[in-house]
């Protein structure tokens, strides 16, 4: 087969923070397309995501971070595993890195921590939380969307679930930041795996002692929830499972949240007439959330092993290979959403974007998230008019292969 030639490369900054043209080199000329820096195979239209996100037994989840990094990266992710169990618990297999029938036994206890009853029960969080955050710039007159709004949100209710009082949000976003330092690249050298393994280290001590308090007095939050003794004889779960898995709630249901409600309102910027739209219509709330997942999804892709030799788009795929599922770029996919690169908040069906993946591995936190959107720009839309782009600010995107974030987004309004 002929090799084919795509410009750019996924690794350069510049297309991280404005991927949508080489997404669309991709799905044209190579749908599976095996980068040359890293040999993964980069994963870019919608039937063939569908087929590898729906297929855990082919394409596995059950990936180690050595796998996924360069050797240099490797022995420092793995420097920060074995500091992290000197110091905390050490890193184990589950959920996310799981694959049927273990992973439905991780499924099944942290389905229990946000069911639809519970959700509920937070939304009146939510909407004080929401209130509280504008109430406190909105005389203002400005303010930095991401740092002000977007980031605490999201932070403070998963906060509120592990006891830290709002007065703590900044610890609770280092301890985010140093679960999340292998993945976002922040493992420079070996002082930094130390620190941040220590900080990941700080934050499960601090859970430890909670998790204690909840077996002897539990409640009806998440933490309790993941304790309780389960009505289909999984087995209890370890404190390393009970950390691991507040590791993924925590990063997941936070900093991917806190960047889709920051994408969401620069979509609005960049389109007033649907900003104008959504503040007419709030009905369309839902569908905007959705949209704006599809257009910006905050995780722009993930990974996949191959358990087998396989084959997607006519193009073989030895065992043992590693996929990068390009959900970004799946959302984007012309032959599923007509002019993708649209912002439409009526397009009819947003709902079916990729941003929260698909199958068995399907985000346990989407429906949390979504409401956690809703009523933001419910409140948001309510309070403040003639939203806007903050003269001379040019927002930039922190980088990085997988997620999609702002750094800053600076916005000027009114008192409605």
């Amino acid at each position: 087969m002929t090799a084919v030639e795509i410009e750019g490369t996924l690794l350069d900054p510049q297309v991280q923070a404005c991927p949508f043209a080489y997404h669309a080199q991709l799905r044209e000329k190579a749908p599976v397309y095996r980068m040359p820096e890293t040999g993964f195979y980069v994963i870019s239209s919608y039937d063939d995501l569908k087929t590898v996100l729906s297929d855990p037994a082919t394409f596995s989840n059950d990936i180690l971070v050595e796998q996924l990094a360069g050797e240099a990266a490797a022995d420092l992710g793995r420097m920060f595993d074995e500091h992290l169990a000197e110091v905390g618990w050490g890193h184990v297999q589950t959920l996310q890195r799981t694959d049927p029938p273990e992973h439905g036994r991780y499924r099944r206890l942290i389905n229990r921590t946000l069911t639809p009853p519970m959700v509920k029960s937070m939304l009146p969080s939510v909407n004080r939380i929401a209130t509280e955050l504008i109430d406190a710039f909105i005389d203002k007159g400005s303010c930095d969307f991401i740092a002000d709004f977007a980031f605490p949100l999201p932070g403070l209710v998963i906060a509120e679930q592990i006891g830290l009082d709002a007065s703590e949000i900044n610890t609770f976003k280092r301890w985010s930041d140093g679960m999340l330092a292998p993945a976002m690249g922040l493992l420079v050298d070996e002082e930094s795996a130390r620190t941040y393994s220590e900080v990941e280290a700080e934050a499960q001590h601090y859970l430890a002692k909670l998790f204690e308090e909840r077996r002897a007095n539990p409640t009806d939050d998440i933490l309790s929830a993941l304790l309780a003794e389960s009505a289909d004889g999984d087995a209890a779960l370890t404190m390393a499972e009970l950390q691991n898995l507040m590791n993924q709630l925590i990063t997941g249901g936070y900093t991917t949240t806190a960047d889709a409600i920051g994408n969401a309102m620069l979509l609005l910027l960049e389109h007033p007439d649907q900003m104008e739209l959504l503040r007419n219509d709030r009905s369309l709330l839902h569908n905007f959330a959705d949209e704006a997942l599809r257009h910006s999804s905050s995780v722009q892709g993930l990974f996949r092993r191959t358990t087998v030799d396989t084959e997607l788009s006519g193009v073989k795929i030895p065992a043992n290979s590693i996929l990068h599922t390009r959900y970004g770029a799946a959302n984007w996919d012309e032959s599923m959403f007509p002019e993708p690169e649209k912002f439409d908040i009526t397009r009819s069906n947003a709902n079916k974007h990729l941003a929260f993946s698909r199958g068995p591995h399907f985000c346990v936190g989407q429906p949390l998230a979504i409401q956690e959107m809703i009523i933001a720009f419910d409140h948001l839309l309510d309070r403040l008019s003639d939203i806007q782009l903050a003269p001379g600010a040019a927002p930039e995107r922190t980088g990085g292969l997988i997620f999609y974030s702002l750094k800053d987004l600076p916005i000027t309004f009114t008192k409605a």
